[in-house]
């Protein structure tokens, strides 16, 4: 055998890489990130911070400053605390090490997510996915019973959900979590939360077993990769021994810490996105033989529901159009010819409507 067969899993030689298509020269709406930047005037401020963050020192590893700027700006409940992570993506694997005990299992709906099931069988866990209904709400039923045959130590809910946009119920929300009970802890994964209008953050004093995840990668802030998630302090303690000591940089802590001193302008950009959102699907609505999902998130969802076309065939003649947005009908037989479009900038989302309709033309 290779050196590769040797100490490489087999599972993880089977994967493929993560792959991000090169963006240059496109019109960008393939990644959900807010298209906007801060003002001149803040940009030119953050530099001089930025400017007397002492490079040559490792971050204070409790990162006191920030988590008492994000549960103040943020919405955390009093009496409650955070871990951060790098991006949401080192939290979903910090909880599944942390759970990862034999024979544990981690439970989500499909299609979601895919960092769930990936740092599920990182970690050794089984991941177990329960198919959404066909108009794509959360099959409260098929949830209840993998709860209670699986027992997972994991459940995810992602609220909105990545990648179809939608609001789960909140009520059957609430019956997943008692139905979990202490087997298990349940994530409501908010990433999208700044464009839904809605949050389980509030409610982490009615249960124990609740954990409320976020990311400032949505407000406008992706290139920082910071995460952060709150549950009761004797569950997120158990949490933060996992947590690398040094996992967020200076530049990131001085960055989020200067911007949450200027939430308004975030809050701002935030509001306009939702309502470029609802004109967006409007217009995607009129066009013929595009079904267009309701969405609670950055971006929207639609199928192409034409007889002679495919979601693929149109993304590559949007790509000819240089616009580039994310063909998600190969994840899961629930996304059959459908593709998610980021919602941009009124002059963006122009260009992707204009390159739309024309790949939309036999």
């Amino acid at each position: 055998m290779s050196l590769i067969e040797n100490i490489i899993r087999a599972d993880v030689r089977a994967l493929s890489a993560y792959h991000v298509q090169d963006a240059a020269g496109f019109v960008k709406l393939d990644a959900m990130e807010n298209p906007y930047t801060l003002p001149p005037e803040l940009q030119q401020k953050l530099g001089e911070r930025l400017a007397k963050v002492a490079l040559n020192r490792y971050p204070v590893p409790s990162y006191a400053e920030l988590k008492t700027a994000i549960c103040a700006k943020l919405g955390v409940p009093a009496g409650f605390d955070i871990v951060l992570g790098n991006g949401s993506d080192e939290l979903i694997s910090i909880v599944s090490v942390a759970c990862a005990k034999p024979g544990a299992k981690v439970l989500a709906p499909v299609p979601g997510f895919v960092m769930y099931a990936m740092s599920a069988q990182l970690a050794g866990l089984e991941f177990v996915g329960v198919p959404l209904r066909a108009d794509l709400t959360l099959d409260l039923p098929a949830m209840l019973a993998a709860i209670n045959t699986h027992k997972p130590a994991i459940t995810y809910l992602a609220y909105p959900n990545n990648p179809t946009g939608n609001l789960f119920d909140a009520a059957a929300m609430v019956e997943i979590l008692h139905a979990v009970g202490d087997s298990g802890v349940v994530i409501v994964d908010e990433a999208y939360q700044p464009f839904a209008g809605t949050s389980f953050m509030p409610r982490l004093a009615e249960f124990p077993n609740l954990v409320v995840m976020r990311t400032v990668s949505k407000l406008g802030l992706a290139g920082i990769r910071l995460g952060y998630m709150a549950a009761a302090p004797e569950l997120l303690a158990e949490f933060d021994k996992v947590r690398p000591p040094y996992n967020i940089n200076v530049l990131t802590q001085a960055t989020a810490e200067f911007v949450l001193e200027h939430s308004d302008v975030l809050d701002a950009q935030a509001a306009a996105i939702c309502a470029e959102r609802s004109r967006l699907a409007t217009a995607l609505a009129a066009m013929p033989a595009v079904e267009v999902f309701t969405s609670a998130a950055n971006f929207i969802l639609i199928r192409i529901a034409a007889a002679d076309l495919s979601a693929t065939s149109v993304f590559e003649r949007l790509l000819a159009h240089k616009v580039l947005v994310k063909n998600v009908g190969k994840m899961h037989p629930l996304l059959d010819n459908c593709l998610r479009i980021t919602v941009s900038t009124p002059a963006e989302n122009a260009l992707f409507e204009a390159a739309l309709a024309s790949s939309l033309q036999s």
